[in-house]
């Protein structure tokens, strides 16, 4: 047993989630009431839960409203310059417990609500989750909102606010089925609609070359109507705002046309103009180039350059006339980063409106629209990157096609110049790839029109200025920067593991939360029993209460003393799922054979979501159910060994599975992974990773020291050795006996005994076309997973790893990403001023 605390202890440990005071209790209570009362019209009689999250979400958003508003007008009285974040994803998962965490609201929030005979955890779980993103990208946007709000910078994210998230995954008969995800359909207390602000966008028509200058006529108007959500920053009084389209018709679509005679028709026809903003394209990694999805991207790009435009014109608050009129200040009062190339149009946008609109110079417009964006770079696969037909352009944005032709031929004018005769460099480094079909290269366009291009982590840093867009880096090394990849403190430790946060602030105060480097303080308690036995503790109980979520939403009983082995992610081949489905067979296949041997009991779990059209990827998944089936259900295996796959894998059952963790895998081919940011969540979270030295992994090894990690297989370099010669997975297959079993074992139907030849495509493609080498790796990974097993047999050592590994972890927060943005990218300064709170006078 722990030492008892003592009542200062106590306190510390308390505080981290806010003191509740009797006045906050009351206050919630008598506010909760009030809201079921006035906001929902229910009494206690006919509430239902859903009516009580509710209830709740609108009292603590009330304790925004004060500092929200206060924050804005702070930000207009100052003046600051503005940070604006662009992008098509925001994965923020749920808001209530991060608000009430980042506004030290829980502990009175929990109290009121155990007074009221209801339980905070019951109404968290009723909260759907904004599923506004696929996956790492679009969770960076989320966590970077937190970091820059943190951090008291001005910031924006903008984005779209689609009807529909990502979709939910229902497995059935071991296949994945997409459902559409209709998360607003009990509305959304969190977000402010904001019509006054409602701006128009336009689509198709033609250019007009007049003496008064260029004119883009006869287009189509769509409008866009902000839906404002407050981003509180952690304990500071600072709320930002994330700032999501919608897109709406206006009320004379199609009535202006000569077809008034069809009035039902034309109302009916405005569901066109509104699909704008009705879906999230569920690809990761992959680009699909569907007209809908280049209509979004202009969408929210055309929406908020003119609310930034209007931002810097005005510079009092409340104050809608044109203050500022001239152009050049510009860049120093406004940074837009891009996130990644989907919001690339900004910058023919951003010509465009300085050019034709402000009558603004050319040169002097390139110049500052150069100085204003910055774009950073998240893939080096060649399938992900965008390449719009230039026919679809000249229909659908024809002005923005004359913009990028003209930037072009400016850029290729400089190239040419420098190295006179290389056409082979000009036809590398244009923006209008050449072609059967005629493409623009939105990456090329980026680099071309930012001050800033940035990788996500070293290594990717280096492939992009080496690979990737080498050409321009030869030309503008200053150019290029990296910024290595960081989550937020306060979603990914504080709310998501409050225990283990209760046992690190026991030790070294609470400081960490906004300074994660100090975690470095844990390495002097290394070898102290009581926080070793503390640590180990607190994992146990997380894995239990993990194992009974499971076995009450899935009717899976698992063996919570097994390793925990959790793969969640993407499923794509690149992140080589396959690797732990043949490590699992093979793991299987030992057990089968040596019944007396003792084995370290394992439970893989492998969670996330297949594009609906990647058929490579949903058959992975149909691999893994089907694994699962035969080994589940062996009873000479016991439960030694458990393969399950965690369905629906997204933000909120992240939060439950990464701090319930042992060993987290990161086992995608060296130089394909840009950074990933599941794995620095599973090591601030006290699980060990198995890896290979690809994305941020590197940067993990050379933290917490590679002897800390399992680091295993081909490194880059290694990776380029073996396409130079040839990979050759039949050399492999022959090789290795446990291999060749296991592949004949998916072959034959061994574990699709109802459709023997069902994984067919799978085993073709892993034999005789894998572009991500899994046999290459498969012996030095599987020789690695018997060093898991050993340490795993050693609970004190293991659990020393695991501390060292916490706390090293301190570099991967976002709020280190954002200083390092705002310092060497935005030209800003993190502020520590803490706003004065609503009750307190201004200054």
């Amino acid at each position: 047993m722990a030492a008892p605390l003592s009542d200062g202890e106590r306190r510390k440990q308390i505080s981290v989630r806010g003191i509740a005071g009797l006045g906050d209790v009351a206050e919630v209570r008598k506010s909760f009431n009030r809201h079921l009362h006035f906001t929902l019209v229910k009494d206690r009689n006919v509430a239902t839960p859903r009516d009580y999250y509710f209830a709740l979400a609108h009292t603590v958003r009330d304790h925004l409203v004060g500092r929200w508003i206060r924050t804005q007008q702070h930000y207009y009285e100052r003046d600051p310059k503005r940070i604006y974040y662009l992008s098509l994803e925001f994965y923020m998962g749920r808001t209530l417990q991060n608000t009430m965490v980042n506004l030290g609201l829980q502990n009175a929030c929990d109290e009121a609500i155990y007074q009221l005979g209801l339980d905070l955890e019951e109404l968290e779980e009723i909260e759907e989750d904004a599923g506004l993103g696929n996956g790492g990208l679009g969770r960076l946007a989320a966590c970077f909102l937190d970091s820059m709000a943190t951090l008291g910078l001005a910031a924006y994210g903008y984005g779209i606010r689609y009807e529909f998230g990502i979709f939910n995954q229902k497995i059935v008969d071991g296949w994945q089925v997409e459902e559409a995800d209709d998360w607003l359909r009990y509305g959304n207390p969190w977000e402010k609609a904001r019509p006054e602000y409602t701006l128009p966008v336009h689509f198709y028509g033609r250019v007009d070359h007049t003496s008064e200058g260029v004119k883009w006529v006869d287009t189509q108007v769509v409008l866009a109507m902000p839906y404002d959500t407050p981003v509180p920053g952690y304990k500071n009084n600072t709320v930002n705002t994330m700032r999501l389209w919608s897109a709406k018709a206006p009320n004379d679509f199609n009535l202006q046309d000569f077809n008034v005679g069809d009035y039902i028709e034309a109302v009916l026809d405005r569901n066109l103009a509104e699909n704008i903003s009705r879906v999230l394209y569920p690809n990761d990694n992959f680009f699909e180039g569907k007209e809908l999805r280049l209509k979004q991207e202009y969408f929210v790009v055309a929406a908020t350059l003119q609310d930034i435009i209007r931002r810097f014109k005005s510079s009092k608050f409340g104050c809608r006339d044109p203050v500022r009129t001239c152009f050049e200040t510009f860049p120093d009062k406004v940074a837009i980063q891009l996130n990644d190339t989907h919001p690339a149009l900004s910058i023919p946008e951003l010509m465009r409106i300085l050019v034709d609109v402000e009558k603004v110079d050319w040169d002097k417009a390139w110049e500052i629209t150069k100085r204003t964006c910055a774009y950073t770079n998240h893939t080096v696969l060649p399938e992900a990157l965008e390449r719009w037909p230039v026919s679809m352009f000249e229909k659908l944005l024809p002005r923005h096609l004359e913009i990028i032709y003209a930037l072009n031929q400016m850029h290729l004018d400089r190239v040419a110049a420098l190295y006179p005769g290389d056409i082979d460099r000009l036809r590398r480094m244009s923006v209008i790839e050449e072609g059967d079909c005629k493409r623009i290269n939105m990456a090329h366009l980026c680099v071309i029109g930012s001050h800033v291009v940035n990788g996500v982590a070293r290594i990717h840093s280096d492939i992009v200025k080496n690979s990737v867009f080498k050409d321009f880096y030869d030309l503008e090394p200053e150019k290029f920067q990296n910024k290595t990849n960081g989550i937020t403190p306060r979603r990914w430790l504080l709310l998501c593991n409050p225990g283990l946060v209760d046992v690190i602030a026991e030790k070294i105060g609470e400081d960490f939360i906004t300074d994660l480097s100090q975690l470095k303080k844990l390495l002097d308690f290394i070898n102290n029993e009581t926080f070793i036995r503390d640590v180990a503790k607190v994992k146990q109980e997380n894995k239990l209460k993990f194992a009974a979520y499971l076995e009450e939403k899935y009717k899976v009983k698992i063996n919570p003393s097994s390793m925990f082995d959790v793969q969640v992610k993407r499923i794509h081949e690149y992140k080589r799922q396959l690797l732990n489905c043949l490590h699992a067979i093979t793991l299987y296949n030992r057990i089968r054979s040596n019944s007396s041997e003792s084995f370290v009991p394992r439970t893989i779990m492998i969670g996330g979501k297949a594009a609906p059209g990647y058929h490579m990827a949903k058959m992975i998944i149909k691999l893994i159910t089907s694994i699962g089936e035969v080994i589940n259900n062996d009873p000479y295996v016991g439960d030694r060994l458990k393969v399950i796959f965690l369905e629906n894998y997204r933000v909120s059952l992240a939060e439950k599975v990464i701090p319930a963790a042992d060993l987290s895998q990161q086992i995608s081919t060296a130089g394909t992974e840009a950074s990933g940011t599941g794995n620095m969540k599973f090591m601030v979270n006290g699980a060990l990773t198995i890896g290979t030295m690809d994305g941020a992994n590197v940067e993990m090894a050379e933290e917490a020291g590679e002897e800390n990690l399992f680091i295993f297989g081909m490194q880059v370099e290694d990776v380029e050795a073996l396409d130079r010669q040839g990979y050759n997975a039949r050399a492999y297959y022959e090789r290795l006996p446990e291999l060749r079993q296991a592949i004949d074992q998916i072959s034959s139907g061994f574990f699709s005994p109802q459709d023997p030849g069902c994984f067919r495509d799978v085993v073709n493609m892993l034999m005789y076309h894998d572009r991500f080498k899994v046999f290459a790796d498969y012996e030095a990974y599987i020789k690695c997973q018997g060093q898991v097993d050993q340490l795993f047999m050693d609970p004190r050592e293991w659990t020393k790893k695991v501390i060292r590994n916490i706390a090293c972890s301190g570099k991967f927060s976002s709020d280190r990403t954002i200083k390092e943005y705002a310092r060497d990218i935005w030209g800003v300064e993190p502020s520590a001023t803490k706003i004065p709170p609503p009750n307190l006078p201004r200054d």
